[in-house]
């Protein structure tokens, strides 16, 4: 039985345009299905994370990490007593703005609208443009049509929004996200879930590319010890086991932190609704303080060993040129982009231009950004 804080999908305040209920579907089953089926979540397929695509077919690109979150989302929000299919709904959703090349093509992205148009790039943003404007996939509607719960849920998962983009604060005049509170329940579960998996799964990828070795993580709390133990426990185990077998148990105490902190927490508020829970003066769903402390120290980790490596430097490098190549070049020769983007390019309007040039690098994959890097300044490239 799902608890009285829970989000009842039969109890949503509905969708900016309404529609007829569905016979089979509850809202928020609806909305993980047009996530699902969205453009943008196809693209994620060949969007990477730290990797470029080509560097190997074993690391996690941004739809195995949406997927992995969805899968940690579900569990923790069943444990809970809450909206699972909400939870999900949240968890495919909250990477669809991200561009091709992970942070370093939003990095080289946010600085060229910048420099060109004093404008800002970020992939939050972005996701919300995708689901409420650019997937242009229904007769009726632009976006996604999603209810107030997976919207507010996707805008709000790390947080109130103390500095709305100018987009929000004029979408929320229509549909009230109450953005300085915080989100349902079943939001901040797939904001943590995701601190699981990245953090976990870069564990993963980064020992597999070689860019540190087990040995470079029994200083740290937590990580060290639990390969310690595995080793311990499998004195002969192979190096794939020794991490697929450490990363699982890393998963699982984080889960199971999660789930003893915010039983914790639940107790304490004594919610009776879900907007109990978006009003209370912080969220309910969270790490305990050590878990938080060893959090901490895996992520400043990873960023110094691996985020920062020189090998992720030196891509990082040629990806963002490339980005930085792609969007000059669509700003001052619309004529090059796809004839249906060249319809909806505003003339005389250098702002519009370069935001509508930024939405289309935003969707590429890191594949397709490359091919047209290739056919626009190869001169041997086919077109």
């Amino acid at each position: 039985m799902p608890e009285p804080y829970a989000s009842d999908p039969s109890a949503s305040r509905g969708r900016l345009r309404p529609e007829a209920a569905s016979r089979t579907r509850t809202d928020f089953q609806r909305d993980r299905d047009r996530i699902v089926h969205a453009h943008a979540f196809r693209r994620l397929q060949y969007k990477t994370q730290v990797f470029v695509y080509h560097e190997g077919d074993y690391f996690r690109t941004r739809l195995t990490h949406s997927l992995e979150v969805a899968q940690i989302a579900r569990s923790v929000a069943r444990a809970l007593g809450l909206c699972e299919d909400l939870a999900e709904a949240v968890a495919l959703a909250h990477d669809l703005g991200h561009t091709p090349f992970g942070h370093a093509g939003e990095r080289a992205l946010d600085r060229a609208l910048w420099d060109h148009a004093g404008l800002r790039f970020d992939h939050n943003h972005q996701t919300f443009r995708i689901l409420t404007a650019l997937e242009q996939r229904y007769a009726a509607f632009d976006g996604l049509n999603l209810t107030w719960e997976s919207l507010e849920g996707t805008v709000k998962h790390n947080g109130p929004v103390r500095e709305p983009w100018p987009e929000l604060t004029a979408f929320c005049r229509e549909l009230d996200l109450e953005l300085d509170t915080y989100a349902g329940p079943e939001a901040q579960v797939a904001a943590l879930a995701d601190d699981i998996a990245y953090n976990n799964h870069d564990v993963d990828d980064g020992l597999r590319a070689g860019l540190f070795s087990v040995a470079d993580l029994m200083a740290l709390p937590l990580v060290g010890p639990v390969f310690a133990e595995v080793t311990a426990a499998h004195p002969d185990i192979d190096q794939t086991r020794l991490i697929a077998e450490a990363v699982r148990q890393l998963i699982d105490r984080m889960v199971n932190d999660l789930l003893a902190e915010s039983h914790r927490r639940i107790a304490a508020l004594r919610p009776r609704t879900v907007d109990d829970v978006r009003r209370a003066s912080g969220p309910v769903v969270a790490f305990s303080a050590e878990m938080r402390q060893n959090d901490r120290a895996l992520k400043d980790f990873l960023f110094e060993r691996m985020y920062r490596h020189y090998k992720v430097n030196r891509m990082t490098a040629k990806v963002g040129r490339a980005v930085r190549d792609l969007f000059e070049q669509y700003l001052a020769h619309p004529e090059c982009l796809p004839p249906d983007w060249q319809a909806q390019c505003p003339c005389g309007d250098t702002a519009g231009r370069a935001r509508l040039v930024a939405d289309y690098i935003a969707g590429m994959t890191d594949r397709y950004a490359l091919q047209e890097h290739r056919k626009l300044f190869d001169i041997d490239a086919a077109t």
